[in-house]
């Protein structure tokens, strides 16, 4: 794990006016008790729609240097029992995934039997049953998750909860802000009830064009969610008349900020990941967070998320992030990659920005809505740096400000030609503007 040294003076007052942690921000601890660990919060296995057993997964991402996962299948918890017939396996995984099955596991891992046709049944292994196989303390930990799979007249509406303890069933819902609402409430009183921490992150909203920059404004309860998703399928760029997921995080953060004096979204990135035998599709190693936290367990981790003590990344590695409240500056740091280079990008909407907007029918998505256009002053590049460091000093005319890391290097999986390698971090500068 990579260690760190920062110094963000007051950054404990910052995330104590987000109000959603009890426990002190490293701020307020011993630094070196503080490190960074990588982490996927969206992944997919044969429990709903993955190709690949989830032990086997779980190795993946332990063997390539993630100190945390968590298998989020589609409405259900690797809970019970669930038998999968070998030819459902074969036919989404291939004639290889039993075989590597038993390779890595051994055969006395792997339970099957016949069903009345003469089938072949194997009997999926539950969290509880492989997390003792994978976990080992300080260096990886496996973390419960449910993709919350939910949809309002056939726009998806799906969130990842993440820590969660129980299945949260999709609540429906009168709108998709409705939908969202209401799942963010069933988790909520899960948190509330079994005295846990609860992360819920609303995933890919450009997917089916689900879920609009202003829905993701409005829905303040709604903190966190997917600003790079790995999945191929998600229009991550936008397309002619919808915005990128980039800008949709823009839209709504200058929304929130300036006109509902709320808090501002935070970026997660994630692989969204599907297919494990190749790198078509949705395939692992494309998207993840880095969290930095006094320690590697879920509860801890996840109150470091809920706080806004991580970035998110698709290739870029940060030895540092800095933001110092009373100087009010935004300092990045850089880990060096070879003979990479670095292009740092300091995005935000200023407090005069040209609040012109045009109304659109969205006509490509049923039920129709009305969506709007924004000036090119939401979400503005302010400032761009070269090298390994790069710093913006607010000036105190910013609702917000937040840094997006380019590599020179192309991503090692990418999901369209010419995709570099990034990180994000999250929006500083508005703390004192929110209710």
């Amino acid at each position: 794990m990579m260690k760190h040294n920062h110094n963000f003076v007051a950054l404990s007052a910052l995330f104590a006016l987000l109000n959603v942690a009890t426990t002190p921000s490293p701020a307020s601890a011993d630094d070196s008790k503080t490190a960074w660990y990588k982490g996927n919060l969206h992944t997919h296995s044969l429990w709903s729609d993955g190709n690949d057993f989830p032990e086997v997964i779980c190795k993946w991402y332990k063997d390539k240097g993630y100190h945390f996962v968590a298998l989020s299948d589609h409405n259900i918890l690797a809970k019970g029992v669930k038998w999968m017939n070998v030819r459902d396996i074969n036919r989404r995984g291939g004639p290889l995934a039993l075989g590597r099955y038993k390779e890595q596991y051994g055969e006395e891992w792997v339970i099957t039997r016949k069903n009345d046709a003469g089938h072949t049944l194997v009997r999926l292994r539950t969290l509880a049953e492989y997390r003792p196989k994978l976990e080992e303390p300080g260096k990886f930990i496996l973390v419960q998750g449910e993709e919350i799979t939910d949809s309002f007249g056939g726009l998806p509406v799906h969130m990842n909860a993440t820590n969660l303890a129980e299945l949260i069933k999709p609540q429906r819902g009168k709108s998709v802000r409705d939908v969202m609402r209401r799942n963010l409430a069933a988790a909520e009183a899960q948190a509330e009830r079994l005295g846990i921490p609860i992360v819920v992150h609303l995933n890919h909203p450009n997917f089916k064009w689900g879920v609009t920059a202003e829905d993701l404004a409005h829905v303040v309860e709604e903190r966190f969610f997917e600003v790079y998703n790995g999945h191929p399928g998600v229009a991550h760029r936008g397309d002619a008349t919808h915005p990128s997921v980039e800008r949709l995080w823009d839209i709504a953060n200058t929304i929130r900020i300036d006109k509902l004096k709320a808090h501002p979204l935070f970026g997660l990135a994630t692989d969204d990941s599907h297919n494990y035998f190749g790198t078509r599709g949705s395939s692992p190693g494309r998207g993840w967070v880095m969290v930095r936290a006094t320690k590697l367990d879920a509860n801890t981790v996840t109150r470091a998320i809920q706080r806004g003590d991580f970035y998110a990344s698709s290739g870029v590695t940060l030895n540092d992030v800095q933001y110092d409240p009373k100087t009010r500056e935004l300092t990045v740091h850089i880990k060096p990659d070879g003979d990479a280079t670095y292009t740092t990008q300091f995005v935000g909407t200023l407090k005069s920005y040209d609040k012109t907007t045009k109304t659109v029918v969205d006509k490509s998505v049923t039920p129709r809505r009305v969506t709007h256009t924004y000036s090119t002053d939401v979400g503005r590049v302010l400032k761009t740096a070269k090298g390994n460091t790069a710093t913006y000093k607010l000036t105190g005319n910013e609702l917000y400000v937040r840094a997006v890391i380019t590599s020179s290097k192309g991503a090692d999986n990418p999901v369209w030609q010419g995709q570099k390698r990034q990180a994000w971090t999250q929006p500083v500068g508005w703390e004192m503007q929110v209710k």
